[in-house]
């Protein structure tokens, strides 16, 4: 505790220039800011500051620490907060950026909807990267990895893309016994609506029998036609777990190419470092990770 007012006390007098001044915001002496700044700079061994009798000023030591002091009382001041407002309702708008994945995420809005109606919750269904601080968003959840040191994140939970046909298609057409045999087959294929690049799928020598020429594809950019068509046996389908459990289950899709698919990707939510845990956020992070849990 002594090291942090040691610290709100040069933050104040580097802001004011001003022992006095600082001395004042504290309510204690000018001699006491002094020898607090003393002891401060007898601890760390440099000189944080150019002082006479008529002026003082930052030396480039004391810039520095200035700056890491800021981060250090920003942080403490943001754990308050975070503190307080645990208890405090959920409410306010909340602009959140999610994958266009399927209907996995449907029930979890719906849900937060209800358990939190003075929430004004503002959705942008989207494969688009969007960069979070720059447009505003308060989250977002990302299919991947992610590496950018602006945000913190929780994993939501790991899931696999599987090769389904249906038992009708298979019948009809036969079933593949290695990735190059998909060129005899119909490939229904995810075409990401922003790029418009279609998405690869989880097989060896992927992008050689994608360019071959010889493919026979129907391509579209959502997951629902996709599933829907696998279904309707028009072809072979690469869609995520939670989209085929029940059609699995039920022995209306086949998977295919059991030991040459690998496919393991991380579903994360993001949010920015700046962004205080506000309730209306942390009740949405504990609502998708408490229902989309999903496992290995």
């Amino acid at each position: 505790m002594d090291h942090l007012a040691g610290i709100s006390a040069f933050v104040s007098a580097a802001e004011t220039l001003s022992f006095v001044e600082a001395g004042r915001l504290h309510g204690v002496s000018s001699s006491a800011i002094g020898k607090t700044v003393a002891r401060l700079e007898a601890r760390l061994g440099v000189r944080l500051f150019h002082r006479n009798t008529r002026s003082m000023k930052l030396t480039a030591e004391g810039s520095l620490f200035l700056q890491r002091c800021h981060r250090i009382l920003g942080e403490i001041n943001a754990a308050e907060q975070e503190l307080s407002d645990i208890q405090a309702a959920p409410r306010g708008k909340l602009r959140v950026s999610l994958p266009a994945i399927g209907t996995i995420l449907l029930p979890v809005l719906s849900e937060f909807i209800e358990r939190f109606p003075e929430v004004e919750l503002d959705i942008d269904f989207t494969d688009r990267k969007v960069d979070l601080i720059d447009e505003g968003f308060d989250a977002a959840v990302r299919i991947g990895e992610t590496n950018d040191t602006r945000l913190l994140s929780r994993k939501i939970g790991i899931f696999h893309r599987h090769l389904v046909a249906s038992p009708a298609y298979l019948m009809q057409v036969g079933r593949p016994t290695s990735a190059v045999a998909l060129l005899h087959h119909t490939c229904l294929l995810y075409r990401f609506p922003t790029t418009g690049k279609i998405e690869p799928w989880p097989v060896p020598e992927w992008e050689s029998i994608l360019n071959s020429g010889r493919l026979t594809t129907v391509s579209c950019n959502s997951i629902e036609t996709l599933t829907y068509l696998a279904l309707q046996g028009r072809g072979i389908a690469c869609l995520p777990d939670f989209e085929t459990k029940s059609a699995l289950i039920d022995k209306k899709l086949e998977q295919l190419l059991l030991t040459e698919v690998s496919s393991p990707r991380d579903m994360t939510i993001l949010w920015p470092t700046s962004k205080q845990l506000v309730p209306k956020l942390r009740a949405f992070i504990d609502l998708l990770i408490s229902r989309l849990l999903l496992k290995p």
